[in-house]
């Protein structure tokens, strides 16, 4: 796929060969300023790179200028029709402003809220879901489906190229993992804007995460994607996790560790998930990028799992760690996990 043209969505990349950004959406009362705060700050501990809230009044709007002194991600407003709330927010300090411009049925306002995102180079975030196609698109389309869904969001992007704006990135939302797929394939064909994934209502933490996988993986792995928001019930930081999982199963993390585990067999020397609990519960926060494995046997480790930069593998008297398939040093069954969180900050910290 070719490249998206990029924005900023603050300090943010978006689109143009950045790497792949992680989203979420806050669920607190947005003019509770600590609450929000909190949840934005606990969100960023997971590696949130930018944070959407909804702007349901003034008040919100308003609670953006303090909120954004104590946080360290830029700002998304999601605003639903109402260009009084748009101007707010972007007067109290919003980073990018969620709209459907088809929303906006005073096209004048519409041409004020551009004229102004201008002055101070903010972008708009065009959303198109399910819920949000026309009526007239849905019958000529035969219903809510892929072709009814890249009909509207080529609608908005025209609103907005007609008035000479093109900072902005569009996202295209479906619960249906085929319908959200075939919709960015095709949009992405016709126009290059950055792309904002994520297969919307996805559901609770264990499902969700799996429907969102496949269908924002399954683009990632074509070139399609610049951002990502996997929708879950439940916490906002559990959004973040899942993302950035996501992202290191496709190796576009911008840093931590991938972790490779074997599921276990009669082979395994010793607890194997006890001991990748442990791994997890220490799991060192580290710089750079890394492919770490942990390993039951020496059939899968150093032998299947040799491309990885560091792993354990357990035998009968303990274990071995080794650095891509070579090994470098044998360890008891108690010291391995602690040993091999030691090897893993001494090669972060000799390259980075």
């Amino acid at each position: 796929m070719s490249e998206t043209l990029k924005i900023f969505v603050g300090g943010v990349p978006v689109g143009g060969g950045a790497p792949v950004s992680v989203q979420t959406m806050t669920n607190t009362d947005t003019k509770d300023v600590e609450a929000t705060v909190n949840q934005i700050l606990l969100c960023e501990k997971y590696g949130l790179d930018i944070v959407r809230s909804a702007i349901n009044d003034e008040a919100d709007a308003k609670a953006l200028k303090e909120i954004k002194k104590h946080i360290h991600v830029p700002v998304v407003a999601d605003i639903q029709y109402d260009y009084s709330l748009a101007m707010w927010a972007l007067e109290n300090g919003a980073d990018c402003i969620r709209i459907n411009p088809g929303n906006m049925k005073n096209k004048e306002d519409l041409k004020k809220l551009v004229s102004a995102l201008k002055s101070v180079n903010v972008p708009i975030r065009i959303g198109v879901n399910s819920g949000s196609i026309a009526t007239d698109v849905i019958d000529r389309f035969g219903g809510v489906n892929a072709k009814s869904l890249v009909s509207s969001a080529i609608m908005e992007t025209e609103t907005l190229e007609d008035l000479d704006f093109r900072n902005f990135k569009v996202a295209i939302k479906s619960s249906d993992i085929k319908t959200c797929v075939e919709s960015y394939r095709e949009y992405s064909r016709l126009k290059n804007y950055p792309l904002h994934l994520g297969v919307t209502e996805a559901g609770p933490y264990e499902e969700g995460s799996i429907k969102s996988a496949i269908g924002i993986g399954t683009l990632l792995l074509e070139g399609i994607g610049d951002t990502i928001r996997v929708s879950l019930t439940d916490e906002p930081y559990k959004e973040v996790i899942a993302g950035n999982y996501i992202l290191k199963s496709l190796g576009l993390n911008k840093q931590g560790i991938n972790l490779i585990s074997c599921p276990t067999c009669a082979r395994t020397n010793g607890d194997m998930i006890t001991m990748v609990k442990d791994f997890k519960a220490r799991e060192p926060k580290i710089k750079g990028k890394m492919s770490v494995a942990i390993m039951g046997c020496h059939v899968n480790g150093p032998g299947e799992a040799r491309e990885a930069d560091i792993g354990l593998a357990l035998n009968k008297k303990g274990g071995i760690i080794f650095k891509k398939g070579k090994i470098l040093e044998e360890v008891t069954r108690t010291d391995a996990i602690t040993t091999l969180i030691e090897r893993i900050t001494e090669i972060d910290n000799e390259h980075n």
